[in-house]
Parts: structure tokens; sequence; C-alpha cells
């Protein structure tokens, strides 16, 4: 059958099962969002109140269901407001796919009315991105986009779509996605294109030789990345760990790739990582580690980094691979069918003296009682004592951030939403949005800074508007804290540009949005504040205050060797 662009759009997109789409229009995809209005039974659409609160949305969304996230935009700055959350999804994995509609084609290279050449902003940014100027070709590029998003590594992709292809028609066939291959419904270039993403097979004799190191070391260690999580392989990665017998640290993106309550769980890794494991670290004779990037929040000084030890590395990518981290030993596979098989071969290992001098050092900060203020753990156990014990956590970037990762104990995948790779302040409450929308029977809590709430609080309105219940949590401390806590410990005090002694009045910004607002200074008001918000079944802020010079601890210098704890 014949359908104009606009309608073949949403016919592929309920091919790839999409029921939600973040977005916010304008002049060149209006025929998108008039074709929407058919199919608004089908596909719920969310107006947030900028598109990068629909990016960051459409990523929450996809990181929390596991699912292809979808963003819309207009041409111009809609398309170039989207690309903070485009970046944030593509240093962190994260599938989405994102859709902006540029000028018609006979207004394409003559510095028309929001005109900007998207996909050339985006190719940096993206795992792969796509210019629609033939509307025959539209439905194979929206399959092939959807494919490329969710294979191998995930990633975002961008599809820029010229205005006159969703005024003109092609015809069609609805073929659902399970069936694209034995319908034809992929071309010859699409399957090329996809050849690229494809996950290698899996070395056998790899995995065989890992075992046979694993069988020889006395002190071995684990690293959980965000690999882990984005393949769901949680449960093969606890089973490693419990065969090995190992301690087993987390990185920022590898909350909920590990039980956090394991018993050999010694905490986040790097520059705020426990003592216990870096020290660990430090001192293993194996180090192996599953879907992490070796980034210089974790591999500070690459030159001295686990230096006593064999370093294994199993990743998806095989760009990652000896990047920032020599190996003695790589995997390339997904982390979830390496685990299996090395499950499959490892006989149960025992390292009881090792595990006893690794946990002789702490896992987590002790932290003074806050007096007049609250301070950081307070905070985080009472958060963690008055919710469900499966809530979902998506923060801004900060010190809140290290705070929530360090004292919340993540069980699952997609339970921790936050921006890892880019550190995007602003991001959690778009981010809380879309995991609530994608998981409407969990409770949803932001966790979030007085500074980075600043930067998308204009949210509040798409949360009060479609009544969607997220709590969120201010840790306010009138001040930049991370850039603080740099300027307190390495410039001399020299507190530039970083405190923040003006407005908004938090509570009274919740109402105007009109959702509930409390400010706390103690435990008890804390504690009544959370019961009182989670009883309402409303959206929530509160505002807990914390002392301006609060730091999070432990802390390592950049370029510094991973043991040199910083005196705070």
């Amino acid at each position: 059958m014949k359908l104009t662009g606009a309608d073949i759009l949403m016919e592929c997109l309920l091919e790839q099962d999409v029921e939600v789409i973040f977005g916010y229009p304008g002049g060149t995809i209006l025929n998108v969002y008039d074709s929407l209005v058919k199919y608004k039974d089908r596909i719920r659409h969310y107006l947030t109140a900028h598109e990068q609160g629909a990016s960051h949305a459409a990523d929450g969304y996809a990181r929390s269901t596991g699912k292809v996230g979808v963003a819309f935009s207009t041409s111009g700055p809609g398309a170039t407001n989207l690309t903070t959350g485009v970046a944030t999804a593509y240093m962190d994995s994260s599938p989405v796919v994102f859709i902006s509609c540029n000028v018609a084609e006979n207004l394409i290279g003559k510095d028309s009315f929001q005109e900007v050449d998207s996909t050339g902003i985006m190719l940096p940014i993206t795992k792969s991105n796509f210019q629609v100027t033939d509307v025959n070709k539209l439905a194979d590029t929206v399959r092939k986009a959807f494919a490329i998003a969710r294979s191998g590594r995930p990633g975002p992709v961008f599809i820029d779509i010229l205005k006159n292809v969703t005024a003109e028609q092609a015809e069609y066939e609805f073929i659902p996605r399970k069936q694209h291959k034995a319908a034809g419904a992929i071309s010859s270039l699409y399957e090329r294109s996809l050849a690229d993403f494809k996950i290698p097979s899996i070395d056998e004799e790899d995995i065989d030789k890992l075992v046979d190191m694993i069988r020889e070391s006395e002190k071995p260690m684990l690293i959980c990345g965000g690999g882990v999580v984005r393949s769901r392989a949680h449960k093969e990665f606890e089973a490693f760990c419990n065969l090995v017998d190992a301690p087993a640290a987390i990185t920022v993106m590898g909350g909920g790739g590990m039980n956090g309550r394991n018993p050999h769980t010694t905490g986040m890794i790097g520059m705020h990582g426990s003592q216990a494991s870096n020290i660990a670290c430090d001192n293993c004779d194996l180090l192996i580690a599953v879907g992490c990037r070796f980034s210089d929040r974790v591999a500070l000084d690459p030159a001295s980094f686990a230096k006593q030890a064999k370093i294994v590395h199993i990743d998806i990518d095989r760009s990652e691979i000896n990047k920032n981290i020599m190996t003695d030993h790589h995997i390339i596979g997904d982390a979830k069918e390496v685990l299996r098989m090395l499950n499959e071969r490892l006989e149960q290992q025992s390292h009881t003296e090792w595990k006893k001098f690794v946990f002789s050092h702490p896992t987590e900060t002790v932290y003074d009682d806050g007096g007049d203020t609250l301070n950081p753990k307070q905070v985080c156990d009472t958060i963690a004592r008055l919710v469900p014990q499966d809530t979902i956590v998506a923060t801004d970037v900060g010190q809140h951030q290290m705070w929530a990762i360090q004292h919340f104990h993540f069980e699952y995948p997609g339970q921790l939403i936050t921006s890892g790779g880019f550190g995007t302040m602003g991001f959690g409450l778009g981010a809380a949005i879309g995991a609530k929308v994608g998981n409407p029977d969990k409770t949803v809590i932001h966790v979030a800074g007085d500074g980075s709430f600043r930067m998308n609080c204009n949210e509040l309105c798409t949360e009060q508007y479609y009544n969607i219940p997220i709590i969120t949590f201010i840790f306010d401390n009138r001040t930049l804290g991370m850039v603080r806590q740099w300027q307190n410990l390495i410039y001399k005090k020299n507190f530039s540009e970083t405190t923040l002694d003006r407005g908004p009045d938090f509570v009274k910004l919740a109402e105007a949005y009109g959702l509930r607002g409390f400010r706390v200074n103690n435990q008890k008001d804390l504690e009544k504040a959370i019961v009182e918000a989670m009883e309402s079944g409303e959206g929530c802020v509160i505002d807990c205050m914390l002392d301006i010079d609060e730091m999070v601890r432990p802390m390592v210098g950049g370029g510094s060797h991973i043991t040199d704890f910083m005196r705070i």
C-alpha cells in the first residue's frame, strides 16, 4: 500500500515494537506530528520542556528497560538541543534512535530558516547516522537504524529526514522486526552495514586460557563494568565471582552489574573508589575486567595500574582492547556469553586469606554526624531504608552522584541510571522520567545536586503534567560541590565562581510546578518527608541541606597512583 513518509515512519516504529516517544515538535517535523495523531492509541508521546530533556528521557527509558529509546526533534536548534543527550548516550553505550526532520530538499544548503548540517554535527557522537532524501529508502533506513542501535555494543543512531520526504508517498509493507530477514526486508547494503556491528564469535581457546590463569592465581580480582549491565549479565557475573572466590570492584557504569550486597563486593573503584577496591587492585596477581573501558577515572595512572597483576580484558568492542591499558590476555565477545562459557569450565576456587586481606580495608566511608545539617551517608541510608529495595535511582553528576554510588547497593541492571562517560549535569530528571515511563510499577527517585538540578529543572512540568511520581532528592550544599572540592584540595581554596548563593527556592519552585516540596535539615525531618512523599503518590522535591564543604571521600588525584589517597 502507498503511504506518506510520515506514516511510513510511524509504521516502522510499530515494527520495532516502539510504545513510547519523547519529543518536541517544530516546523520541519510537523508532518510526523500530524501523523502521530492517528497512532496515539498505539504509541504514547511525551512532550518535554526541552529537546535535551527528551533526549535524556529516551536514554533513561532505554537503560532501565533494555529496549531502544526514541526521541523526536525538529531541525536547527531542535536538533542541536539533542546533542548533549546524544553524546551522553554514546559515551555510555545506550541504545537510542534520535529522529529529526530537516528543511526540504530544495532548501538544503541555502542557509534556510532552521537549517543545520545535523548529520555532520552528530557524526562523532553516534554509532551511525543517516540523512533520508528518498521516501523509498525511508523504511529500510529506519529498520537499519534500530538494528545498529541494539546490535553489538549498543549506542545511539541519528536519522535526519528531509521535510519533503515526510509528505511524499511510497509503497510500504508492514513487516514485524523478527521477520525482516525472512521477508527480504533487509537489503544487501543493510546486511553489509550491520556486519560492522556484528558480535564476534568467541574463541574457545581464549576461554580455556583464562580458566588456566584463574587456576594458577592466588590473588585474583574482578572489575564489573558497564558492559555487564548492558548485556544484562548480572547473574552470570555474580556466579563467576562466587566461583573464582575473588573480591569484585564496580565501576560507576557497572552499578547493578553485580549485587552490591554480595560479600565479595568491595564497592566502587578508581578516583573515588573504596580503599578495599583500590588496594586490592594494587596487590592482586590477576585482574579480570569485564565490560570496563579502563577510563582515566579508573586507571588514573596507566603506567602503575595493577602493576603486580596479569591483566585480562573481556569486552564486546575490539577497539577498547589495549586502548588505555595494555593487557596480558583478552577475550572479545558479549559479556553474558563469555561468562556463561567460563562458568561451565571453571571449578570452585578458594581464596580465603586473600579476601581477608582485602576486606580488612574499608568498603565504605564513615562520616561524622552532620550537626545542623545532614551528611551524605545519612541521606543515602535513610532513603535506602524507606524506599523499596528495587527502586530505580537516576542521578545527575557531581558529589551526590558519587555518594549515591558509594552508599546505595544496586542489585540489577538498569537500577542505577547515571551519566558516567560524559558526566552530564542535568541528566537525572529527564532520565528519571524515562525510567518511570518504562517501569510504571517501580519506584523511581532522582538524586541531584543543587547545581545540576538548576540545569534541567524545567522538566518538573513534564513530571507534573503526565503525573509521573518521581521523588527528587537535592543534595543541597549551595555550591558546585565537586568543583569546590578540587578547589579546596588542589587550588588553595580559591573558590572561583562555584558558590551558588542565589535562587531559586527549590521548595517554592516545586510548588510553582504543582508538585510538593520539602526542606530538611536533619534525619527526623528527612524520614517524615520521604514517608509523606511515598504516601502521596505524587511528584515531590526534597531539598536536603548539607554543609558547603562536605567532600566525597576517599579521593585519589587525577594521574596519581590508585592508592595515593588524599588527606581529606
